[in-house]
């Protein structure tokens, strides 16, 4: 089973590579977890939000697996804590299919890709911008995983 962080964006400041390399580098060979960057609908050619969401959305879809979980971030989506984020870590493996979280553009995601998302999680419910996302999640997924094993990185 792969993770894959797929993020609409490219070109990210480098704290942002640097912090999400480091997270992914301490996952185990078993469950690697992958940035795929998806390229951003210019936002200066004039077209409407759903156009530029509809864009970004059909790329999303070419670069997902053919088979995998879609797991969407969203402001409105299921506040979980590390232990909660833990227990999905082990469902997603036991399920055995790569799983794909899926972090929209500067407009969010296009409606018809989160009516196709098996669920739904917010990081936070303060608004952080999307580089930072990338650094946050590949930590929570690392805490996760580190509390999976009885790791000591987590402590309560």
């Amino acid at each position: 089973m792969k993770l894959l962080l797929v993020a609409v964006g490219t070109r990210m400041p480098d704290w942002v590579d640097t912090g999400f390399e480091d997270f992914a580098r301490r996952m185990p060979r078993e469950l690697p977890l992958q940035l795929i960057e998806v390229k951003a609908e210019p936002r200066t050619t004039g077209k409407t939000v759903e156009a530029m969401m509809a864009a970004e959305a059909a790329r999303i879809e070419a670069a997902l697996p053919a088979r995998c979980r879609r797991v969407i971030l969203d402001e409105r989506g299921e506040d979980i804590t590390s232990r909660a984020l833990a227990r999905r870590l082990e469902n997603w493996q036991a399920g055995g299919d790569d799983v794909a979280i899926i972090i929209g553009g500067p407009d969010g995601l296009d409606p018809a890709l989160k009516a196709s998302a098996h669920e739904t999680m917010r990081l936070s419910s303060l608004t952080l911008p999307h580089a930072l996302v990338r650094v946050m999640l590949a930590e929570a997924i690392y805490r996760a995983w580190s509390l999976l094993k009885n790791h000591p990185y987590h402590r309560e």
